[in-house]
């Protein structure tokens, strides 16, 4: 099956104004302390830097930010299905990098990719592994593969560097602000007050903005998986076994129903609203005479083994249960 060709079109042109709307409103907001601090030339400077902190980031290798992050690449005789897998959706998504999966031992259930459709990355932890079936793994990596495909990471990373940078402007005004307090008790100069209110906000309606810009890339790339594997359900029940371990956590701190304002804090969109989303495609997606990756019975986990290798410790998945 495929996605009808409308929605796909609209949901990527939605996507692209939300994410140049964002972007837009994390430039306004970082120009604000800026341009407090040393005017026209000031706003200039910081939206020069971001530039340059996302093209410096760029030339880093997407193994050595995996690597810090203590993710070790797998060999392809080290997780076979998983590259089939792979290969199969790198082909389907039109990437011509060779597909590189990393293996994070955590317990934590997770994946995540980092670099863009030149050099880039996909890992998984061991807890995710252990936990979702070959098909659940499936839709996972098709998101992944997404955002890979669509250069969201490069598109957070700018982001991210917006964010931080509001931040350190905004700390050096109020640095500046506090050696001018001898002169505003003086009364020589008035107290700026609008000046400290947007000081004071302008670092969390950064961070506030790039966690939208999270949560709006992620819709998208959970659509773009679906057209890529031909299977809604396989990402969806995938997105259920990650709101039962995660969900728990949040019912250990605020109970069964979380309060509204939380979503704001998440990068994620509502897990359930993801998945009554995904679960709809089913009934507006048409037969494109392309095999699904997996079909319903496919629903083994792969298994894990601990093995030594000259370097230490080695992790091998080495087949299905």
């Amino acid at each position: 099956m495929k996605i009808q060709p409308y929605r796909l079109w609209r949901s990527r042109l939605k996507n692209g104004l939300q994410t140049l709307l964002i972007l837009l409103g994390l430039s306004l907001v970082l120009s604000v302390p800026g341009y407090l601090l040393a005017g026209v030339g000031g706003v200039l400077i910081c939206l020069a830097a971001v530039l340059m902190a996302v093209y410096l980031s760029s030339w880093v290798p997407a193994r050595l930010i995996l690597a810090s992050s203590g993710a070790g690449l797998l060999q392809r005789h080290q997780a076979p299905e998983l590259y089939r897998v792979l290969d199969a959706l790198y082909r389907r998504a039109g990437l011509s990098l060779p597909p590189r999966l990393y293996y994070a031992p955590s317990p934590d259930l997770n994946a995540f990719a980092v670099g863009d459709r030149r050099d880039g990355g996909i890992a998984l932890t061991e807890g995710l592994l252990r936990t979702l079936s070959l098909r659940q793994l499936a839709g996972v990596l098709a998101h992944e593969v997404s955002h890979l495909r669509h250069n969201d990471t490069r598109v957070m990373s700018m982001a991210a560097a917006m964010s931080r940078l509001t931040l350190w402007v905004a700390t050096l005004v109020q640095v500046v602000l506090i050696m001018m307090v001898p002169m505003m008790i003086r009364g020589d100069i008035g107290i700026p007050w609008l000046a400290l209110l947007v000081v004071a906000l302008s670092p969390t309606v950064s961070s506030l903005l790039q966690l939208a810009l999270s949560r709006n890339r992620e819709y998208t790339a959970d659509l773009d998986a679906v057209a890529l594997t031909g299977d809604p359900r396989g990402l969806a029940s995938a997105l259920e076994v990650l709101e039962r371990f995660h969900g728990a956590w949040l019912e250990s701190l605020f109970g069964r129903h979380p309060p509204a304002w939380l979503d704001w804090l998440r990068t994620h969109p509502p897990t359930r609203e993801r998945i009554r989303r995904l679960l709809a495609l089913g009934e507006d997606t048409a037969d494109d005479g392309r095999p699904p990756l997996f079909r319903h019975t496919d629903t083994g986990s792969p298994v894990i083994t601990e093995r030594p290798g000259p370097l230490g410790r080695r992790y091998w998945i080495v087949r299905r249960r």
